[in-house]
């Protein structure tokens, strides 16, 4: 699993690569955590997901709702097929909404 910067423009992003599934979650939820309490914009770049389950579901989810209590909005600009796939088959999109 690696973790890293990305920039798109003017917006940094957080990029998360490999496995993003329960055997990495209490590895990766502060990471995620801190990400969205320190970025202005905070924003998760899943292109390079491999693995995605519903651990890390649950953990955007989190950061989505502490995004949200800091007046903040979580962003997944890319997204790999596995993280799209995992949230169409919940009835989720990774902008948010319900599919």
């Amino acid at each position: 699993m690696n973790i890293g910067e990305t920039c798109q423009g003017a917006v940094a992003c957080l990029a998360v690569e490999g496995e993003l599934t329960i055997y990495r979650a209490a590895e990766l939820k502060p990471v995620l955590l801190d990400a969205v309490r320190t970025m202005d914009a905070p924003a998760f770049d899943l292109s390079g997901v491999t693995e995605f389950d519903c651990a890390g579901v649950q953990l955007l989810l989190v950061a989505r709702r502490d995004a949200a209590r800091l007046g903040k909005t979580l962003t997944l600009p890319h997204a790999a097929p596995a993280v799209r796939d995992t949230f169409a088959l919940l009835g989720l999109s990774p902008d948010g909404d319900t599919a």
